[in-house]
């Protein structure tokens, strides 16, 4: 048995070491499931009064969201939309049968009253018992299933099994811990401590068949973490991170420009700017702005979030968006604006594109002010 380990471990060795690891296989990203973690009769982990079940939802919904508004070439599918109970191979299956081209499954995690920060895992073997915890404690949602996970018996998942799984779907498994990668250097960039990228045997993962990871957002057992993950600001500014770390993740699947991906959000829908109808602009120019927030609720042009900036505000999908400048067929100056703006504290700015009072793609924009 050690040798058929060691063997194993081999091969694992030379897939991801031999094999240039330049080399990226190019897909296109056609549909994402998102799945919230626990649900219905399980509640997951929780504080004194969060729980995973609840503030997990909320930012699946908030990532899907901004997938759609985006991408709206991309189908997106939730493993649960309310408050109910899905099991754990019902997830899996649903992202199987319906060719999902990427798995995200978000969760909250539970541990000491002073543990923090945000972690990503892929399917492997965990590296310490705390990893082995984790993984414990989200597959214990197997018992509230009807047959108390006797079906999940049969999939044996032993060392040498995952290692065989991981051999089996290296390609995905790269891919996975790529998509990982991404996500913790964004949760960096919004303040969040970097517990890291790590694998462990969770089973929603185990049944997957295309890229898959497991995101542990922070500790509800940790009363400052707990109130960060509650507050409806905090979730949106996570699942920020979320699809920024997707935009990049996609673009680079697809062999796409960061550059022009990085803008390309491509709702084409009616500006309706009710607060300052000075900022509509000419019916044949292309103008760019640079857009700093997204919001739920209405923010006065005068927040100081915004840093006294003259701000521009449209809705859409039921939000408020928040944008800045004016650069009539100009999207390097409205480009280099961005820049500027990111080193002022606007982490996230983005260029979009306007063409007769309507959003359109970046990419068409282009096209359309190309001599």
């Amino acid at each position: 048995m050690k040798m058929k380990y060691l063997l194993l471990s081999f091969l694992i060795v030379l897939e991801f070491w031999v094999i240039p690891q330049s080399k990226t296989v190019l897909q296109t990203i056609k549909t994402v499931c998102i799945d919230a973690g626990h649900g219905g009769k399980d509640p997951g982990c929780h504080g004194s009064s969060a729980n995973e079940k609840t503030v997990c939802l909320s930012m699946a919904l908030q990532l899907g969201a901004k997938i759609k508004e985006n991408f709206p070439n991309i189908k997106v599918i939730y493993t649960r939309e309310t408050d109910v109970f899905v099991e754990l191979e019902d997830r899996a299956n649903f992202a199987n049968k319906n060719n999902a081209d990427l798995f995200i499954c978000i969760h909250a995690n539970a541990g000491s009253t002073s543990a923090y920060g945000s972690e990503t895992y892929a399917l492997g073997l965990h590296k310490t018992e705390a990893q082995q915890k984790v993984a414990e404690r989200e597959n214990s949602t197997i018992l509230m299933e009807d047959d108390k996970g006797e079906r999940y018996k049969r999939l044996g998942m032993t060392p040498d099994a995952i290692i065989a799984r991981q051999l089996q779907l290296s390609v995905v498994l790269k891919q996975s811990l790529n998509f990982a990668d991404k996500l913790q250097q964004e949760f960096k960039k919004i303040g969040r401590y970097d517990r890291g990228v790590k694998q462990a045997g969770f089973l929603v993962l185990w049944q997957t068949t295309m890229p898959s990871v497991l995101i542990e957002t922070g500790f509800l057992t940790n009363p400052q973490e707990e109130v960060l993950l509650a507050n409806k600001e905090f979730q949106n500014k996570m699942s920020d991170a979320m699809f920024f770390a997707f935009k990049k993740y996609k673009s680079e699947m697809e062999g796409l420009s960061n550059s022009v991906i990085e803008e390309n959000n491509t709702n084409q829908e009616e500006i309706k700017n009710s607060n300052d109808n000075s900022n509509t602009v000419p019916n044949n120019d292309i103008i760019f702005r640079v857009q700093i927030e997204t919001s739920d609720k209405r923010i006065s042009l005068t927040d100081t979030k915004f840093k006294g900036l003259e701000v521009f505000e449209y809705t859409q999908d039921n939000l408020y968006k928040y944008a800045v400048g004016q650069f009539e067929n100009n999207f390097n100056s409205a480009n280099a604006y961005k820049n500027e703006l990111r080193e002022k504290g606007f982490l996230h700015a983005f260029v979009i594109a306007f063409h007769n009072n309507e959003r359109i793609p970046i990419d068409k924009a282009l096209k359309m002010i190309k001599p």
